[in-house]
């Protein structure tokens, strides 16, 4: 009797490895196997007919009219028409980007939005800081930098302080100042506001040589490098997707959109010799700090002219803003 127990126990451990061995191979067998060879087994019809039903692409809607600043986008032209729709359809279905920009418009637009009505600038030139930098401090590989993209030179040259320790290209007041002062010189040299957001991607010399060589004064009808003809589409693209985003599928909630900590102001006229120190010296920390002043470029501020700069620090609670009430 023993020996036949052994023997059978002998059977089943056999067969469990055999079983396990053919396991194996069939694995092997299933995931070699060419990546449609399920299309290929069953009912095409049935197949597409489920696809049809349930994946659904909609092209976006072109408005019947649309202007940028007050100034009419003609749309009766193929070109315009079918340049603005391009960028329509590269936005719209950039998912990600788009619902990151509608959750921060709230909070930058209502810094950025009285300052333009201030400078005079049309509302619309918002949408021209989207397409630049999507609303956050960036660097280009031209080396253009900030929310509005100066160049270190233009910058200085419309009141920025750029420095190793102080750069105010990342300082969202300043640097929208700034490129209210620009825009408004553009909209001198060209008098439109279209050619103006044109010329702020390809330089106002450039432009002027383009018209003086094209013999055409409207964006519209210029022949320009890729990257600025497709420009002030993206900007106008940006406008109707950002006015209207659910009609465009982006259901984003009030609630959703990205709280604007509260925050007290410290003004300071001397040198800082630790950004570090400060930080804790007004209850926070120095990476806190420096999202609240990204224009500070250092861990100190050696202030040896004695400007006066204010500092933000968070409010007592203000940096928790989604705490649950």
């Amino acid at each position: 009797m023993k020996t036949k127990t052994v023997k059978m126990l002998s059977i089943t451990g056999l067969m469990t490895i055999i079983t396990a061995v053919l396991f194996i191979i069939f694995k092997l067998f299933v995931f070699s196997l060419p990546p449609d060879y399920e299309n290929k087994t069953e009912n095409d019809d049935d197949y597409y007919k489920n696809m049809y039903n349930n994946y659904i692409i909609y092209t976006p809607r072109i408005p019947d009219s649309i202007d940028f600043a007050g100034e009419k986008v003609p749309l009766e032209y193929y070109d315009v028409y079918e340049s603005l729709d391009y960028e329509m359809l590269k936005i719209m279905f950039w998912h990600s980007e788009m619902i990151l920009y509608i959750k921060r418009q709230k909070e930058i637009f209502g810094i950025v939005e009285p300052i333009l009505k201030q400078y005079g600038i049309p509302d619309d030139f918002k949408y021209l800081m989207v397409a630049e930098s999507g609303m956050v401090n960036v660097v280009s590989p031209a080396k253009a930098e900030g929310y509005w993209q100066f160049l270190k030179e233009t910058a200085k040259e419309y009141g920025l302080e750029v420095t190793d320790e102080v750069d105010e290209r990342y300082h969202l007041e300043k640097s929208t100042i700034a490129a209210c002062k620009y825009l408004s010189d553009s909209y001198k040299a060209f008098g439109s506001w279209t050619m103006a957001a044109a010329s702020y991607n390809v330089g106002r010399s450039i432009m002027k040589t383009q018209i003086e060589q094209q013999k055409m004064t409207s964006f519209y009808d210029l022949r320009l490098n890729p990257e600025t003809a497709r420009y002030l589409y993206r900007i106008v693209a940006y406008k109707i997707i950002m006015t209207n985003p659910r009609d465009y599928g982006f259901n984003i909630r009030e609630k959703d959109s990205y709280k604007v900590p509260l925050t007290n102001v410290v003004e300071v006229k001397s040198e800082i010799p630790s950004l570090i120190d400060f930080a804790i010296q007004y209850g926070t920390n120095y990476k806190v700090l420096k999202l609240l002043n990204p224009w500070l470029r250092a861990e100190k501020l050696t202030n040896s002219a004695a400007k006066t700069y204010y500092i933000l620090v968070p409010a007592k609670d203000g940096r928790s803003v989604y705490k649950k009430p």
